[in-house]
């Protein structure tokens, strides 16, 4: 197989790089969101500025793809990798203005154990986009990853065993349920960016 001809701009590879690190942000502020004392009015905005910071991002790799004759790899690819990167960020700016907005004042335990799903799948992504440059380690990222997922669907349904076990009143149960689903989407979407790497590193090997 002959080699392929990979360019050295690496400003494709810092913007994936960045658009990751808004989700570890991203995830921190989820769960401050989820503690006792969160102000919660304030923990939404900065959701919102760090959401903002997010859109910024992927609208500058949208950008360089439209601007560059030749990139790292598939136009198709890099697009729906920094979607992908966006719909995290979105789902879990979602879950902090759902809570804000019901005026959720105690919140199952059990989110906690899902928040901490998210925040090693956002961690677990910062550390491998920056292996997209040399294609290399990326496997063991996808792998956890889908690991992490089926942890997070084993938590969704056990919270939502809990959430229609009487414990809660029925208007409780439709605000927090939302709450719920909104955070399995999330866990759901880094999968989806990790099938995406995976897609990446197939094609390009």
């Amino acid at each position: 197989m002959g080699l392929r001809f990979r360019p050295v701009d690496t400003s494709f590879y810092d913007l994936f790089t960045e658009s990751a690190h808004h989700l570890v942000t991203g995830a921190e502020l989820l769960a401050e969101m989820l503690s006792e004392a969160a102000d919660h009015e304030d923990v939404a905005r900065r959701m919102r500025e760090a959401e903002h910071n997010a859109d910024e991002t992927t609208h500058a790799l949208i950008r360089k793809v439209n601007s560059t004759f030749v990139t790292p790899f598939d136009r198709e690819d890099i697009y729906a990798l920094g979607s992908g990167l966006d719909d995290v960020m979105d789902m879990m700016d979602e879950v902090v203005d759902l809570i804000l907005l019901y005026e959720v004042k105690v919140l199952p335990p059990e989110l906690s154990t899902q928040v901490e799903v998210l925040q090693r799948c956002a961690e677990l992504t910062a550390a491998a986009m920056p292996n997209l440059q040399s294609m290399q380690s990326l496997e063991e990222y996808w792998i956890e990853v889908n690991r992490l997922e089926n942890t997070g669907d084993r938590n969704h349904r056990r919270t939502l065993a809990k959430l229609f076990s009487g414990e809660f009143k029925t208007i409780e149960v439709l605000k927090l349920k939302d709450i719920v689903e909104s955070l399995e989407e999330a866990i759901d979407a880094f999968e989806k960016v990790a099938n995406i790497v995976e897609q990446i590193a197939v094609k390009e090997s």
